[in-house]
């Protein structure tokens, strides 16, 4: 199990939900929610640079949303696009890791904890985001191979 932490990456199409592992890759912890930035500044992009400095991770899980049925869809592609630009905006590694169900999975743990539909929406996308992370961490002790696919800025898919 490689040690460091690792930025973990719930991209929304309004925001996007941020998570951290500890330093020896045992636990996730939620961050913070960052907003979108629908208008192309980059600012969500420079608050994540911003967040990978601060925690001097060594690499970024940005989760991918795929169909049940493991197909692409518009979010597949929004999340992959993401990902590119954020690639190329750290020095670090960038992977893409299967993230079905996070949402609903976060949905249903802040439900069963007793938080109510209007106060979990600030808070939803950073719990995806730890259970993206999470499931990294798990795969990567259970298989001994860093998680996902590491994307690259230039990739055409």
């Amino acid at each position: 199990m490689r040690t460091g932490v690792r930025l973990g990456v719930d991209v929304g199409k309004v925001r996007i939900g941020v998570a951290r592992s500890d330093l020896h890759g045992m636990l996730a912890t939620p961050v913070e929610t960052v907003q979108r930035d629908v208008t192309g500044g980059g600012a969500d992009i420079a608050r994540l640079v911003a967040l990978r400095d601060e925690l001097d991770a060594f690499e970024v899980i940005v989760g991918l949303p795929l169909a049940m049925s493991g197909g692409h869809t518009a979010s597949t592609a929004d999340a992959l696009g993401f990902a590119r630009a954020l690639q190329a905006a750290v020095d670090v590694p960038v992977r893409m890791v299967d993230e079905r169900l996070s949402t609903v999975s976060a949905q249903s743990a802040l439900r069963s904890s007793g938080r109510g539909s209007r106060t979990q929406r600030p808070v939803i996308d950073q719990v995806a985001a730890v259970i993206i992370v999470q499931h990294a961490l798990d795969s990567e002790r259970g298989t001994g191979q860093p998680p996902g696919t590491v994307v690259s800025s230039v990739e055409g898919s």
